[in-house]
């Protein structure tokens, strides 16, 4: 039977993408292309996976704002990458969860869309 292996890729709307790619690029190291996207190919030696995961309509947990979706990056030291950000200026959200999935922060973007950091456990 064929089936979905993973996350082929997250779309969403932007009112400045190619200022929103460069945010993202100067500040969470993303290697955005000329196309103005990024991709991410799985490496099986690190740890981690990438998720779809459904919430309920009424969730609070993608923050205050209207945003419908998300996003999730893993990241390889979540402390270090948190004091950087701030250090930059970047909205980071003072909580830091850590359960058996791993460690999690977050920060707001420039559009003010919540974005979660997942540090996986080793």
């Amino acid at each position: 039977m064929a089936k979905v292996t993973g996350l082929g890729g997250i779309f969403f709307k932007s009112r400045d993408p190619a200022a929103l790619g460069a945010w993202y690029a100067q500040h969470l190291g993303l290697d955005v292309e000329e196309w103005g996207g990024a991709r991410f190919v799985e490496d099986e030696r690190r740890p981690g996976c990438t998720l779809w995961s459904p919430f309920a309509a009424d969730t609070g947990y993608f923050g205050t704002g209207p945003q419908s979706y998300m996003l999730n990056f893993r990241v390889d030291d979540l402390d270090a990458l948190l004091a950087q950000l701030r250090a930059a200026g970047v909205a980071v959200d003072e909580r830091v969860e850590q359960s058996e999935f791993g460690r999690f922060g977050w920060i707001t973007d420039p559009e003010g869309s919540r974005v979660e950091l997942w540090q996986p456990p080793a």
